[in-house]
């Protein structure tokens, strides 16, 4: 997602796990953000599109985390990198998701910050964002299908706080996660953002590393793109860009 991109027809065809947000990137591509892709749950599980932990195996409520928003380095193709705390998404087709992007398109980085709540569109906020600024976010299920989105930009001073409502959501993950945004064709080039650190990852308001969660390498085929390190029990973990 960038600060670049504007609604277009939702007509697209969606197929498997992805999320049918569908908006037009810097690149004119449909991109959106959304479920893991090919993800094999157990301790150690590889995914397309995710990389990072998600907890599961129960009903989560909240999830919340700080990261620093990392710079990307950017060559001649156009790339994509998003990072964000959500609920659901993993082994459901529910999504409550708020955090920010960090693309290239045509040499230049891109940032921005966001929040979906599928099947509605993706919506950016229009703060500036910024290599370096701290964020915290959280995503919290208030009962009776309302949910409530917090972003904040410590750095600069904003946030946002989204009040919102979801049908039937599932509740079923809790994921602090790096995510290599997707089209209608598949996983887009995963932007090369170094390493980003996320801290304090809480679910349920105790440390997401209590849940036993699931460790999830970013993958392509026999690619790695994407590898968190290990979770403490603070719940502060880092993701490292391999390949795009």
């Amino acid at each position: 997602m960038s600060s670049a991109r504007r609604w277009v027809s939702a007509g697209l065809a969606l197929s498997g796990a992805i999320s049918a947000a569908v908006l037009s990137s810097p690149a004119s591509a449909a991109v959106f953000n959304g479920t893991a892709q090919g993800l094999s749950h157990g301790f150690h599980s590889s995914s397309g599109n995710w990389s990072g932990y998600a907890a599961t195996g129960r009903s989560f409520t909240s999830v919340s985390a700080s990261w620093t928003q990392p710079a990307v380095s950017c060559g001649s193709q156009t790339t994509y990198s998003s990072f964000w705390v959500g609920l659901d998404g993993d082994g459901s087709n529910s999504v409550e998701q708020t955090g920010t992007e960090a693309d290239c398109s045509g040499g230049r980085a891109v940032y921005s910050s966001w929040y979906e709540m599928y099947p509605a569109y993706p919506v950016d906020f229009s703060n500036p964002v910024s290599p370096g600024d701290h964020f915290t976010a959280s995503v919290t299920y208030n009962g009776g299908n309302k949910f409530t989105l917090v972003l904040s930009d410590t750095t600069k001073g904003w946030s946002h706080t989204v009040h919102s409502t979801l049908r039937n959501p599932a509740l079923a993950s809790a994921e602090v996660i790096a995510e290599a945004p997707s089209s209608g064709s598949g996983v887009l080039p995963l932007s090369d953002f170094g390493t980003v650190g996320f801290s304090g990852s809480k679910a349920d308001g105790a440390s997401l590393s209590s849940f036993s969660p699931d460790k999830i390498t970013m993958a392509g085929g026999s690619t790695i793109k994407a590898v968190p390190g290990t979770i403490s029990s603070s719940g502060a973990f880092s993701v490292t860009w391999k390949h795009s």
